[in-house]
């Protein structure tokens, strides 16, 4: 009995709800008709025990009529308990229903979500690409205005050869380093080529006035920091010349030169090297090797070399340089003497003290006499000299240059040193320097 219990209990879970709903469907119906049934037969019951007039019968009528009542008490509960199934199925279904329509407009949601995530990924791309445009334009828009500004100075009528040769010397374009005499210790004094441009007309070749101009403008840059600016706009104009006039030119070894002069300050001495040795090999391709720029890129190649402690390999290069200014501008030229003075201070780092006394000599004689004893050459000139006598302990010719640079300019402010006056009250008494 149990069993066919368990059977008739794993039967029942297995159905679906549709299943259970028809068939509470069809218990309904049966119960509806024993129910209809059974009140029949009490109604006859009834009717019956009016006609009976013996007590023992109609004890037993009675007693059969409440069975009957029981069992449609029982009936009808029955059928309140399939109501309230089917109750509870409609309000089942009307929940599955609106779990579904749930459903629907979550998978509606969704395809809306990731549609608006497809659109703000395609606008920040979008963005992205905007703001670059901008950027890109502003580079250009800097990029252009620089070049109006050039433009400027292109229109800008060059001085004449008069008043060229009646200007002091001044730092030109082709050494683009400043005058460092002794930095970091290493004692490298850069070169000013004075006459550069000039000689550089005579070799066929003139530096552009917009290029001038440029080198200032990075100077002025490097100097701040702005390294940022510096660079980009180095490269930009090395670009630029390269696409108008070619790799090989000598307006775009100029170029290298000033972004090398850039990586040098910010200690990039692999990079700066690299762009002056390109700058050497298109120089002496396109100008000829004993030309004055070729003078200068040496010149500057040297002086990188001293930053880096190599001074074997700085000096042939100097000495290539000295060579050329010596025959293109004379012996006695100015510019002669301050790459003496380079070539100096690198024998000076190795030690070579003779070959230092010879070149400082040298140059001391060209500054006195092309520029005058007052020159600022002169004096600077004579303290290098000096340093190199104390260095060897040469300490009484050391003195007496000592005392020249000291009573040359003590007489060019306040007169004769071996003057001794009263002034104001005051004695002026003679100089001393030891």
């Amino acid at each position: 009995m149990s069993t066919m219990l368990y059977a008739r209990e794993e039967k029942l879970e297995k159905l679906s709800q549709e299943e259970i709903i028809s068939n509470t469907k069809l218990v309904i119906q049966g119960l509806e008709a024993l129910k209809n049934e059974h009140n029949s037969i009490l109604h006859s019951l009834l009717e019956t025990i009016k006609c009976l007039k013996k007590d023992e019968e109609a004890n037993l009528v009675h007693e059969k009529s409440n069975l009957l009542r029981k069992s449609v008490e029982m009936i009808e509960l029955g059928l309140g308990e399939a109501q309230v199934m089917m109750a509870l199925s409609n309000h089942l279904n009307a929940v599955e229903s609106e779990k579904q329509k749930l459903r629907a407009q979550v998978r509606r949601l969704c395809q809306e979500n990731q549609w608006l995530r497809d659109e703000l990924a395609n606008t920040q791309q979008k963005l992205q690409k905007s703001e670059q445009s901008v950027a890109q334009l502003e580079e250009e828009k800097k990029h252009l205005e620089f070049m109006n500004q050039l433009k400027k100075y292109d229109e800008d009528v060059s001085p004449t050869q008069e008043e060229k040769d009646r200007e002091t010397p001044k730092d030109s374009l082709d050494d683009l380093f400043p005058n460092d005499e002794e930095e970091h210790g290493q004692g490298m004094q850069h070169q000013h080529n004075s006459a550069a441009v000039a000689a550089a007309q005579q070799g066929g070749y003139e530096i552009p006035a917009r290029l001038r101009t440029l080198h200032n403008l990075v100077i002025q840059y490097a100097s701040q920091g702005r390294y940022e600016v510096a660079v980009p706009l180095c490269k930009q104009a090395l670009e630029d010349l390269e696409k108008t006039s070619g790799h090989d030119h000598p307006d775009v070894a100029t170029m290298l030169n000033i972004l090398a002069l850039v990586y040098r300050d910010q200690n990039k001495y692999k990079e700066a090297a690299h762009l002056l040795n390109d700058a050497l090999s298109i120089r002496e391709k396109t100008l000829g090797k004993d030309h004055p720029a070729v003078a200068a890129t040496l010149n500057n190649l040297a002086v990188l070399y001293g930053k880096r402690g190599k001074y074997k390999e700085a000096e042939p290069l100097c000495k290539r340089a000295l060579e050329i200014r010596e025959k293109v501008l004379g012996k006695d030229h100015p510019d002669v003497a301050k790459q003496l003075n380079n070539l100096a201070l690198l024998c000076q780092n190795q030690g070579k003290y003779e070959e230092v006394e010879y070149y400082y000599c040298r140059a001391l004689e060209i500054y006195e006499c092309r520029l005058g004893p007052d020159d600022p050459n002169v004096a600077k000139t004579k303290n290098n000299l000096a340093s190199c006598f104390l260095k060897q302990g040469k300490y009484k010719e050391a003195e007496v240059l000592y005392k020249e640079i000291l009573t040359r300019a003590h007489e060019k402010e306040f007169g004769s040193v071996d003057a001794s006056r009263v002034n104001d009250g005051q004695m002026v008494k003679k100089w001393t320097v030891f």
